[in-house]
């Protein structure tokens, strides 16, 4: 089984690299250089050269702030490239997998989304995610698109090393107290994303869309404090921490105030719950401050 990964430095590429493939895949791993999704017809071609025998997207454009200020290279790298690559797998009967998000909804539903909830993203990068999701469908029916939501590992930019980074830096720092969703392991994401592939590779009829994220819901705030909880237990400098809402933080895009996604579908189909999020953020700080590279 060759499979070819579109992305190679993101944190779920990162993570799908050092993680176990099945036997006999033969994961090979794609950066801009060698597929630019910003040239949607040229990275179709260049996918459909290399002959494999399942794509999995792991890159994206996922600066969301910037997005509000670049909307149409956002569109190109997470709608347009997705789309006619998978065009490419449609004609080639290559099954297609890719990651969305969490801001494809506005966050004002009360409870859980659900894959069924109307899609209505607030942002320029979650309208980019959503038409990406929808031109995918449109185009290949052997999918399978995975919405996850608040990644973290110990790679790349994301909220935990935000959060070292600014303890380090800051005797006070202040947190969004009211907007919840469910932080998700790169690491465990990646080893979710490798299962659900294998099971849709060999039963067509489980493609569509899922929810895949870490158990238990938290706000950004209570993730903030087990970070530092985690990293003073690590012998961290950390700041006093305070909650604040939404609007004491003004931001470019405007973030759902309810990111959380209902995964029991996403268990059922596939046989597989990911851990609860404090699993996988310890072994993330014990990377990032225990290991002889952050000493």
């Amino acid at each position: 089984m060759k499979v070819l990964v579109l992305g190679k430095t993101g944190q779920l590429a990162r993570e799908l690299a050092r993680s176990v493939w099945p036997a006999g895949w033969q994961p090979q791993f794609s950066n801009r250089t060698t597929i630019d999704l910003s040239q949607p017809e040229q990275a179709a071609a260049a996918v459909e050269q290399r002959a494999p025998e399942l794509v999995i997207n792991a890159a994206a454009y996922t600066a969301v702030d910037e997005a509000e200020s670049e909307p149409e290279l956002a569109l190109r790298i997470n709608a347009e490239a997705p789309a006619a690559i998978a065009a490419v797998c449609a004609q080639r009967n290559i099954p297609f997998v890719t990651v969305s998000t969490d801001y494809v909804f506005d966050g004002s539903k009360p409870a859980p989304y659900t894959e069924g909830d109307e899609v209505r993203p607030a942002s320029a990068y979650g309208r980019s995610k959503a038409e990406g999701e929808a031109r995918i469908r449109a185009a290949h029916d052997w999918h399978l698109i995975l919405r996850t939501s608040w990644v973290f590992s110990a790679h790349g930019s994301n909220f935990v090393k935000t959060m070292l980074r600014l303890g380090a830096e800051r005797e006070q720092l202040g947190v969004v107290a009211d907007q919840r969703g469910k932080p998700t392991s790169a690491s465990d994401l990646a080893k979710a994303v490798i299962a659900a592939s294998a099971s849709m590779v060999e039963n067509r009829a489980l493609a569509g869309t899922y929810h895949a994220a870490n158990s238990q819901v938290t706000t950004w705030h209570d993730f903030a404090q087990a970070i530092f909880d985690g990293a003073k237990a690590r012998s961290a400098r950390t700041p006093q921490l305070r909650a604040i809402g939404t609007a004491d933080f003004p931001t470019p895009a405007r973030r759902p105030a309810n990111s959380e996604l209902a995964t029991e579908k996403f268990e059922r189909a596939f046989n597989y719950r990911l851990r609860p999020w404090r699993e996988p953020l310890a072994e993330v700080l014990d990377e990032l401050l225990c290991s002889p590279a952050a000493s």
